[in-house]
């Protein structure tokens, strides 16, 4: 089986990572969190020799669905997304206004996504954690040493808890929740660089207890 392929597309004003997740023995990709840039990030798929075969939301955040009704126009793929997200995604190209960032309004999502959901790319089996804190239907995709975190855990830092429908107390239990995987699973984040567990419970002050989620 060849090796699944990863790959970090920065994009928009807000430095928001998607991550494509191609495998060449299927031929198909998914893009986890197309922020912007949607022509960009076709051209990734495309330059991976491999077909888009859906979208996956970590959550609802503007910076992280900006670019779904560009890809969608060239490209109709279903979208998956947890529903407790329902209203932020409903609302996020006037949320994203309120930042000074014009972004067309993402189309229906097609699949909801739920705790304990597999998703499938080829061979490959994600394992869907229902993971809420940062936003109410907040999901990471873990899966063959993967942790794609949304915007959960950062290296070094962890997500926003004062934005609308934020929960402090559950942001500190869906991060204690990541601290069970093994220390060697890469951590793929929705900002910055990558990281792994075994790294951010030695220098990420809120995984090694020197400092709580504001607020829990």
């Amino acid at each position: 089986m060849t090796a699944l392929r990863l790959q970090q597309l920065t994009v928009g004003p807000l430095q928001e990572n998607c991550w494509l997740l191609a495998d060449p023995d299927s031929g198909k990709a998914v893009l986890i969190d197309p922020g912007d840039e949607a022509p960009a990030l076709l051209a990734a798929v495309d330059a991976s020799g491999c077909t888009l075969d859906a979208i996956w939301l970590t959550h609802a955040h503007f910076d992280h669905v900006g670019g779904i009704a560009g890809i969608i126009a060239v490209q109709p793929v279903p979208v998956w997304l947890h529903p407790a997200d329902a209203v932020l995604y409903a609302n996020a190209a006037s949320s994203a206004a309120r930042w000074g960032v014009m972004i067309e309004s993402p189309p229906p999502v097609d699949h909801p996504l739920a705790e304990g959901d597999v998703m499938q790319l080829g061979q490959y089996r994600f394992d869907v954690w229902h993971l809420p804190g940062h936003a109410p239907g907040h999901v990471a995709f873990v899966g063959h040493g993967l942790c794609l975190s949304g915007d959960l855990l950062f290296a070094g830092s962890i997500g926003r808890t004062d934005l609308p429908l934020c929960d402090p107390t559950a942001m500190h239990q869906s991060l204690m929740r990541l601290t069970t995987l093994s220390p060697e699973t890469r951590v793929c984040p929705g900002h910055g660089v990558s990281t792994t567990i075994g790294h951010e419970l030695t220098a990420n002050p809120f995984l090694r207890g020197a400092a709580r989620v504001l607020g829990a």
